[in-house]
This record gives structure tokens, C-alpha cells and sequence, in this order.
């Protein structure tokens, strides 16, 4: 169970623990590799302690159960689930080619074909899940991925609930911190029907596919809620005639009489270039899951996670599968552009030395210290923000043993004041900050001679 080799790693059963994805209230999502057969992976990892708190055992594991039995090409496959004494770990499929979003933000809209063909990806997803009982609840840009094929992959379906459960406020109680995307008979948390609500947030998704912009927006909160609770909006005038009727009914407000799934299926619009997703059903084993949750189980099962307090390296495929389009320059580049979750940086410098200086750039700003060591430190904000105070994870991962590319990820608060802090940052980190001359030809070397 122990590491091994490649220093810094944090090994875990058979998976060795590479850099963070990303981070909520319940769980961490981490790049990892398996060391028997090399492939590469998501790992989930949740606190168990925090799960005894919120009374949230028996829920996950009926939510897990149900999702490692789901098999369908556009909802991210769960692969095996494992526990330490203190955590348990969601093995899923990893996929590399980004957020949709991101192809919105940098085309500013999609063309009316390609965004078919996406909502056509994402209703096979929701259909299929719903018809085994499963329901996201949580629809929104950040559980939008694509493959590196660019297939539309669903993330995190029927785990959404999980931190939904925990907030006092019936109001406020998507984890997205925005209720844009939320239908209107869940934001009044009177009840509702999952597969209804969940048609609702693709309706909006599909009008942002199409417009580059929100359907319901409003800097207030009560009426942004007024204009969702009326459906609010108009359609932009080069929307076709079917495309507008079609959302139009996807977002009537009254859950009774909003269209059905199947009956988007059979829409004329959503048929064009219709192709029914092909896949082969297979029996799926819960033995994993029963062990893990099963208090009286076998204390052999438990897996032990180690870790060596220096960065971890990170391998080439790691590194070019951080970097937008496989363009390792952007790596060392400033991301200018769309506004980032997270943002990275290569420098020269020692570990050590490349934190020590983040954290008096830091200070200064407004930022504290919450945690740290050799190779990770938290940062959170002394005053709140526009969605609570901003907190700042920042990793250090080995390139070679004279660079290393150093990771700022938003891990609270809003991304907005997240960039402004990573541009304010920025020019006191000039000395640490450093970048190939002229072009990509050195991180090639460096690379290659990483592989040797």
C-alpha cells in the first residue's frame, strides 16, 4: 500500500495519487494512475467523518450502488469504490478534453447543429438515468465534460444530492452557488419530481449552448428568482422557429404541464441527425461497495493511503493533459481569456522557496495562511466575498528536479475574485515565475529528457 518509486506519491490500493481536479464540500477529486495496468483515473475522495455528521452513510451508498450499475457512453463511468478508516475513495473514468463550456466561451455560441448534437448527448444521459431511478438534481456547466473524442460525458449523477442535503436555506441550496440553471419548483423546496426539474436545467443548458448567454439573469436575487418563477426570457433572433418553441416548452414553469423526455425524443427539431446511443449492458459486482459500508466487515479490506511530504513528479502525459488543446505552451504562459476555476505556473525555483514567496505575496492581499507543507498551502481570504470568503489551494508538482509547475485552484468563493487575485499576485511573483524563451522547444526537451 505503500509508495513507491517516482518520490512524492501518494499511493492508495493499487493507485498512485497525482494532482487535485478539483474540491467541494464533501470530496476531493484527484488525477491518479493505476500501477498494475497504467491507466489513468479520477478518484473521488470523500471524508468519512464528515459523512457521519450530516447522517449521509446510507445515502451514499444507495446513490453509489446505483451509479457503478449505471454503463451508458455519456455519463462518466464508476469504476470500484474503496475505504481507508477515515475515507472512502470513488474510482471513476477520467476524462481529458474539458468542460462544453469552454467551447461556448471561446466560440461564444454554438452553431445550431453542434448544439443539437450535444443536447442529443445530454437527454440519452438524463433519459437512461432516470429510467433506473437516478436523478442529477444538479445540472450545470461544471458537470459538462467531453472526452478527448469530444463526446459529452455527465458527471456526478446521483451524487449531486449528497451536498444539497446539508443546507439549512431551501432557497439556496445548489452547490453551483447560482440558482440560474434550477427549476422553478425547486428553488420554493416544496417537493419535487427529479426527472421534471432535471429536463428543466437542460433546457436552460441548451439556450446557453445556442445563445452564449443565461436565459434568467438578474443581480438580484429575488428577481432573478421572480423571472425564473414566470420563465422570464426571450429567445434571441437567430434562434429557428422550432428551436424557440422547443424551449419554450422544456421551460414552462408549472412542472404539471412542462414537456416530457419522451416527447423531446420524438420533437422534430431534436430528431434531426438523431442517433440512439449503442452500448452493451454487463453484470456489474457491488461486492466493493456492500464491504465498504458494512461496519462489522473485514478490517483486511480497508486500503491504507501513504504519502512523502516533497512534490509529487508528475509524468508527461499528467503534464500535457493540464494544458487547453494539448498546447503545452499554455502551460507557461498567462491564461488570458475566459475566467479559470484554477490556473498554473512553471518556475525554477525550490518547492519550499516557491511557497514561501507565494505566501508573502499573499499577506498583504488580505490572505492567511490556513495550512501548510513542503509542497501545498491554503490560502484563505480575511474579508467575504460576493459567495463567501475566497480560499486558494496552491500545489507544487516536480517537472524535473530543476522545474516544477506550480498549481492555484479556486477551492471556495467566486471565480471572478479568484482571477482578480491570480492577476494581483502575479506581478509579485515575477522572480518566481518562469517561462521557456521564445518558444515551446525547452519544455520538449525537458520533457523528453524526463522520459529517457
Amino acid at each position: 500500500m505503500s509508495s513507491q518509486g517516482g518520490g512524492g506519491r501518494t499511493r492508495v490500493g493499487r493507485y498512485e495519487l497525482g494532482r487535485t481536479l478539483g474540491e467541494g464540500t464533501f470530496a476531493k477529486v484527484k488525477f491518479a494512475k493505476n500501477v498494475e495496468t497504467g491507466e489513468h483515473v479520477a478518484i473521488k475522495i470523500l471524508d468519512k467523518e464528515k459523512l457521519l455528521r450530516h447522517k449521509m452513510i446510507d445515502q451514499l451508498k444507495r446513490e453509489i450502488s446505483t451509479m457503478k450499475l449505471i454503463r451508458h457512453p455519456n455519463v462518466i463511468r464508476m469504476y470500484e469504490v474503496m475505504a481507508s478508516k477515515t475515507k472512502i475513495y470513488i474510482v471513476i473514468e477520467l476524462v481529458t478534453g474539458g468542460e462544453l463550456f469552454d467551447k461556448v466561451v471561446s466560440h461564444r455560441r454554438l452553431k445550431e447543429d453542434d448544439a443539437r448534437k450535444y443536447f442529443q448527448q445530454l437527454i440519452n444521459a438524463v433519459d437512461y438515468c432516470h429510467s433506473r431511478g437516478v436523478y442529477h438534481r444538479d445540472l450545470k456547466p461544471e458537470n459538462l465534460l467531453l472526452d478527448a473524442n469530444g463526446t459529452l460525458k455527465v458527471s456526478d449523477f446521483g451524487l449531486s444530492a449528497l451536498s444539497q442535503q446539508v443546507q439549512k436555506d431551501g432557497l439556496l441550496h445548489t452547490t453551483c452557488g447560482t440558482p440560474n440553471y434550477v427549476a422553478p419548483e425547486v428553488i420554493i423546496n416544496k417537493g419535487y419530481d427529479g426527472a421534471k426539474a432535471d429536463l428543466w436545467s437542460c433546457g436552460v443548458i441548451l439556450f446557453v449552448l445556442m445563445a452564449g448567454y443565461l436565459p434568467f439573469e438578474d443581480s438580484n436575487l429575488m428577481s432573478l428568482y421572480k423571472k425564473i418563477y414566470k420563465a422570464d426570457f426571450t429567445c434571441p433572433s437567430w434562434f429557428s422557429t422550432s428551436t424557440k418553441k422547443l424551449i419554450k416548452k422544456i421551460l414552462d414553469p408549472n412542472p404539471n404541464t412542462r414537456i416530457t423526455i419522451a416527447e423531446v425524443i420524438n420533437n422534430e427539431w431534436f430528431k434531426k441527425g438523431y442517433q440512439p446511443p449503442t452500448f452493451e449492458t454487463e453484470d456489474i459486482n457491488l461486492d466493493d461497495v456492500n464491504s465498504i459500508f458494512d461496519e462489522y466487515g473485514d478490517p483486511t479490506q480497508l486500503v491504507v493511503e501513504r504519502r512523502e511530504e516533497r512534490p509529487a513528479l508528475m509524468n508527461a502525459f499528467e503534464l500535457i493533459s493540464t494544458s487547453q488543446g494539448l498546447n503545452l505552451g499554455t502551460l507557461f504562459e498567462k491564461q488570458t481569456g475566459s475566467v479559470k476555476r484554477e490556473t498554473r505556473f512553471a518556475s525554477r525555483l525550490p518547492a519550499n522557496e516557491i511557497l514561501s514567496k507565494i505566501e508573502a505575496a499573499a499577506g498583504p492581499m488580505g490572505f492567511n495562511v490556513q495550512k501548510r507543507n513542503n509542497c501545498k498551502l491554503k490560502l484563505q481570504g480575511e474579508s467575504p466575498g460576493r459567495k463567501g470568503q475566497l480560499a486558494i489551494a496552491t500545489e507544487v508538482f516536480e517537472v524535473t528536479p530543476s522545474l516544477h509547475m506550480v498549481e492555484l485552484r479556486k477551492s471556495n468563493g467566486d471565480t471572478l475574485e479568484f482571477h482578480n487575485f491570480y492577476h494581483s499576485i502575479s506581478n509579485g511573483l515575477k522572480d518566481v515565475m518562469w517561462k521557456p524563451d521564445g518558444n515551446i522547444a525547452e519544455v520538449e526537451r525537458i520533457l523528453h529528457h524526463r522520459s529517457q
